[in-house]
């Protein structure tokens, strides 16, 4: 263990959450990364000096054990960011309720699982910093996109009621609402000058949520492209 604080983000991968493990490796941080495929971390894990991890964050068992790993390899950790999601479109009709399921799971009850495992470890050093990923999903529900909505919703209202909870306990918990698309390989071709955003500027405002005063703290966020219609 060192005296480095830990950032973990869990539903780690490409795009944001590779933006968001090179912010916090370039602050000093000690990064662990989690996701079902450890094996696709690896080259993240040993870009920035940090550990990946096997871990189905829908699973209370592998959660459990994701953290008491960390707790031995680094200690409590300052800064859990929840970042998986599963999202199945379709008109309502035609939707797979075994795949509804899988969506509300992943996206909903994941969070849960993993803000409570932060949560009790940070509440007994008195400290830390829990960030949530939200969608525009988490404030407008899209025709043909209700189990994303139902599980954004969701996720955004445990945010809110850990906040509300966590907060005057010195706990920082909070919601960043992503709206608009991200810039990567999806977007090829991008939407004009500045359309997408930044991974690389998003990760900045997650490391100042985490940076923030407690005489001044935000519960949530939205970043969006200058020219995002809201």
């Amino acid at each position: 263990m060192s005296d480095k604080q830990t950032a973990v983000i869990v539903g780690a991968g490409s795009g944001l959450s590779r933006a968001l493990a090179e912010r916090c490796a370039a602050d000093g941080m000690q990064v662990a990364l989690a996701a079902r495929d450890a094996d696709k971390l690896s080259d993240l894990a040993a870009a920035i000096s940090g550990r990946a991890y096997a871990c189905d964050a829908a699973s209370p068992k592998q959660v459990k054990t994701l953290f008491e790993s960390i707790d031995e390899d680094f200690g409590s950790p300052d800064l859990v960011i929840f970042n998986a999601s599963f999202r199945t479109r379709g008109p309502l009709v035609d939707l797979d309720p075994a795949e509804v399921e899988n969506a509300l799971l992943v996206t909903c009850y994941a969070g849960f699982l993993v803000g409570q495992q932060a949560a009790k470890r940070m509440l007994r050093v008195k400290r830390g910093t829990i960030l949530f990923t939200g969608a525009s999903a988490s404030v407008k529900g899209y025709a043909n996109s209700a189990p994303f909505a139902m599980g954004k919703f969701g996720l955004r209202g445990l945010a809110q009621s850990m906040a509300r909870e966590l907060h005057p306990q010195n706990v920082h918990v909070g919601h960043v609402v992503i709206d608009g698309g991200i810039d990567g390989p999806k977007h090829a071709g991008g939407r004009g000058e500045d359309g997408l955003l930044d991974p690389a500027a998003i990760a900045e405002t997650y490391l100042q949520l985490h940076r923030q005063h407690r005489s001044a703290w935000a519960w949530e966020i939205e970043l969006r492209p200058w020219a995002e219609k809201f």
